[in-house]
């Protein structure tokens, strides 16, 4: 294999394409089943799950879930061309996962959001938001990829320092520093097509992997969340599930 700065275009966005599916369909039985005993423990009642897209988690029975998207099936599949051969989640709910503006506040019971935080700009003000709509012992039910194990395994992981000021002064000093981390990293283009790929992406809105964590990074994120910032959270699981990490979180 070339080494990556010598990659043709294509042949890395083709890469980078293999690497999305291994994690878009894990085929593992074992990885399943954690994510449903956690369902099983932890789910009750009524809720919503954002961006499910072909891999809607697995609720008990007596549960009910409103899918929430910032497009219907016919956009999410003209932006997202690698989805097209998957059957995809109708949303219920149009609205944009990080704000969930159109939700009313403590109005549910649970909230899902698997491999989604790492792809909002203000991962603590989406914990708020999410945490917003819960209701009093409500749960969030969150399944963060462990960047170790994924295609961003070559990027550093987002430093705390980082999402707190992505949070205080909002996430436009940042973005296009991300899409170019993507673009050379994980898409692995050269530098010299590096700031026309980044600008393409912003340009489309791409919903790439804006930040990345391990568990221990983003049990550090919890922390300061509940400790300095009063988000009113309790941790009652954090385990690791193949290359992800499910993090159960109550509302206190």
């Amino acid at each position: 294999m070339l080494p990556r700065p010598l990659l043709a275009p294509r042949a890395a966005a083709r890469r980078a394409k293999r690497r999305a599916r291994v994690l878009l369909r894990p085929g593992d039985r074992a990885f399943e089943r954690n994510r449903r005993r956690l369902a099983d423990r932890h789910l009750r009642g009524a809720g919503l799950e954002i961006g499910a897209l072909h891999l809607p988690l697995h609720v008990p029975r007596a549960t009910r879930v409103r899918y929430v998207d910032r497009m219907d099936v016919a956009a999410l599949r003209r932006h997202y061309p690698e989805l097209r051969d998957l059957d995809l989640v109708e949303a219920d709910v149009i609205d944009d996962g990080e704000t969930l503006a159109t939700v009313e506040a403590g109005s549910a019971d649970f909230v899902i959001a698997n491999h989604f935080i790492e792809h909002t700009q203000d991962p603590i003000g989406t914990l708020a938001n999410h945490l917003r709509v819960l209701r009093p012992g409500g749960v969030l039910y969150l399944a963060v990829p462990d960047k170790r194990l994924t295609f961003d395994r070559d990027r550093e992981i987002t430093p705390l320092e980082h999402v707190v000021r992505d949070h205080v002064d909002g996430p436009d000093w940042s973005r296009m520093m991300h899409f170019r981390e993507w673009v050379r990293h994980v898409e692995g283009r050269p530098l010299d097509e590096v700031e026309a790929r980044a600008a393409q992406l912003e340009r489309e809105d791409y919903s790439i992997h804006f930040h990345v964590w391990t568990p221990d990074a983003f049990a550090e994120l919890l922390v300061h969340a509940r400790t300095q910032l009063g988000l009113p959270l309790e941790l009652q699981a954090l385990e690791r599930n193949a290359h992800e990490f499910v993090v159960i979180l109550q509302r206190a």
